[in-house]
């Protein structure tokens, strides 16, 4: 039995930076060939990836694997749309979301849980400028309070 990984394989920082993430939900992700070689050396790269809901099916879009270095005719397509595998009513939910409220739904990190590829999605809703200077201003308080605290 593989254990679980704690550790994510891929990040998506910038993430957190330009978005306000609302709600986190895990989901599957449906992979072809060597696509799960080339994540479990950690490439792949989550920066410009969104989640497309189309006829009741969610799909990755834009997000890069890279074709595994050792597989030679069957590797993969580095920038194809791959299906996620979520429940329908989250599905549903979701795409309610993001056509009532005008939010966007975008990769947060991957990880393997038991041997599986899963990706943390977000519930997302886009900074402005000024709310990106206030939460970088939030974020030196906080560290300079935690430096007060520990030369203590």
């Amino acid at each position: 039995m593989a254990k679980q990984q704690d550790k994510p394989l891929a990040q998506n920082r910038k993430a957190r930076h330009d978005f306000t993430i609302l709600e986190t939900v895990e989901a599957g992700l449906v992979l072809q060939g060597t696509e799960i070689k080339s994540i479990r050396q950690g490439k792949i790269n989550l920066k410009d990836g969104f989640v497309s809901i189309r006829q009741g099916e969610a799909f990755l879009k834009n997000v890069h694997i890279s074709p595994y270095e050792q597989g030679n005719i069957f590797n993969h397509d580095p920038l194809r749309n791959r299906k996620l595998l979520l429940h329908k009513k989250e599905i549903e939910k979701l795409e309610r979301e993001v056509k009532q409220n005008r939010l966007t739904i975008i990769p947060l990190k991957v990880y393997i849980v038991r041997g599986r590829a899963k990706v943390l999605i977000g519930l997302a809703e886009g900074k402005n400028r000024y709310d990106k200077r206030h939460s970088l201003k939030e974020q030196q308080m906080k560290r300079d309070i935690d430096r007060a605290l520990k030369a203590r």
